[in-house]
């Protein structure tokens, strides 16, 4: 059996392709769109993607499942659990196989079984994988988004990201007994999961890339929980903001995602065509470095910096009924940039612009934007006289481990929706951990018409360095 790991570090997502030497068949479990990677393995591996699967209907990212299948003429397999509410709405369009809990998916030498392990969603599947051409017990099981390295999969997604009520506790109580099931496996069976580190998906997710039941048994706090009181309680404490994307995807990788085709650089255009975009309210992101950006800028531009965390924080600000613009150094970064924003089904760039627009609106006489900074030193004293309003734009779990006096504590993805809750009698500064996040929501601010915000150069980090008071 041929096994190969996949792994996108801007979404810290894990997917699988497992083929059989003998017959040159293979299976690809929960891929994402960037196609290319899977079918150029099979190709180098003289295998043939035959079959394609996907654990459950992902929040975090688009599937390539349905994209995969067509392309390479593959079988798909897609989950019948969960209930009518949990069904894949494009199954029948795209000749799916619809599997249910004990269901084989025979890969030449390779047998895969179809376990059901609700919780993190109704629908979930985890895979038992069995190389039959040297054992008669399974090798390894893909958990998904069940089981992680020292984690188990959240089971409160559906309520806080997607709006179903009332589901957090009975997702909880169904991820408890399907964590039964997996503690029932051989010790020595491989786990493969689906997301590592840095993914919204847990909240304490390991680096490495697998483990085993067995180990898992003894150190992830999950799955070494016998008590389902303690589990429930454990399980839904703590877990950080999802995104607010989290929903969208859910929506599309339920419906159907779209046939890409590739990713594709738009057309490039000059100071004209951006301005107008900005006037008809499309969005343009300015992928340069931050203090690049803080110089001088195109006013009402968003800057995201092209960086591993590029998507999440595209997922949390902008929206997906408006075209997308991009500026960028070059083709490269924008050929990136597509494809980070292709993950998460932002599809709509329509165009992009070297930086050489800054420099033409400068020689035009129309003036550029500027993000201002303020040290540790100078907040201190502005803070003692009363005469700023401070806004940390951190996660919770962040806050709650202590922040500036009297700050106003807004995460960076809630910035757009909570605007009027922003004092405008005095000058405000934005807050981060370390300065990248801040950086970003000054420019949403920016565009969004709160002039003047200031960014605290260091974040929360030199704040302490500094000496600073820090509440709890």
């Amino acid at each position: 059996m041929f096994l190969k790991r996949f792994y996108d570090d801007g979404l810290a997502q894990a997917s699988y392709l497992l083929g059989c030497a003998k017959t040159g068949e293979a299976i690809v479990i929960d891929p994402n769109r960037d196609l290319q990677p899977y079918l150029d393995t099979a190709a180098a591996e003289k295998l043939t993607i035959t079959h394609v699967t996907e654990t459950h209907i992902h929040a975090d990212y688009v599937s390539g499942s349905r994209e995969l299948a067509q392309r390479a003429g593959a079988k798909l397999f897609l989950s019948a659990e969960g209930g009518p509410d949990w069904q894949y709405a494009f199954a029948k369009e795209a000749g799916a196989v619809l599997v249910h809990d004990g269901d084989i998916i025979t890969v030449g030498n390779i047998t895969i079984e179809v376990m059901h392990t609700p919780g993190h969603t109704p629908e979930h599947l985890s895979f038992l994988v069995t190389d039959t051409a040297a054992a008669n017990e399974p090798i390894g099981i893909a958990t998904g988004d069940f089981v992680f390295v020292g984690d188990v999969g959240r089971p409160d997604l559906l309520e806080k990201a997607a709006g179903v009520a009332n589901t957090m506790a009975a997702g909880a109580r169904q991820l408890y007994q399907s964590l039964e099931r997996f503690r029932a496996l051989p010790d020595f069976v491989q786990v493969w999961p689906g997301h590592g580190a840095g993914s919204a998906c847990g909240k304490s997710l390991g680096a490495i890339p697998t483990s085993t039941v067995g180990y898992e048994k003894r150190f992830n706090w999950g799955v070494g929980t016998t008590s389902e009181t303690a589990f429930i309680a454990g399980v839904l404490e703590g877990q950080p903001e999802p995104p607010l994307y989290f929903a969208e995807m859910k929506r599309i990788n339920r419906d159907g995602p779209a046939i890409l085709g590739g990713f594709h650089v738009p057309n490039e255009g000059d100071l004209a065509q951006v301005e107008q975009a900005l006037v008809d309210g499309k969005v343009v992101i300015d992928t340069r470095p931050a203090d690049v950006f803080a110089a001088g800028h195109i006013p009402g531009t968003i800057n995201i910096p092209m960086s591993k965390s590029f998507s999440t924080w595209a997922g949390w600000l902008i929206p997906y009924d408006v075209d997308i613009q991009l500026i960028a150094d070059d083709a490269t970064v924008v050929l990136r940039a597509v494809r980070e924003l292709a993950m998460i089904g932002l599809d709509r760039v329509t165009a992009w612009y070297a930086p050489h627009i800054i420099a033409d609106r400068r020689a035009a006489g129309r003036p550029l934007g500027t993000v201002t900074t303020i040290d540790a030193a100078a907040l201190t004293a502005e803070l003692r006289a009363g005469t700023v309003t401070v806004i940390d734009v951190r996660n919770r779990s962040e806050w709650d481990s202590g922040h500036l006096p009297h700050a106003l504590h807004i995460p960076i993805g809630y910035l757009p929706r909570r605007l009027a809750e922003i004092p405008r009698d005095r000058p405000i500064v934005i807050q981060c951990q370390g300065g990248a996040r801040s950086a970003i929501a000054t420019s949403v601010l920016q565009r969004l018409g709160v002039t003047g915000a200031r960014d605290l150069v260091g974040g929360f980090q030199a704040w302490e360095r500094a000496g600073g008071p820090v509440e709890h």
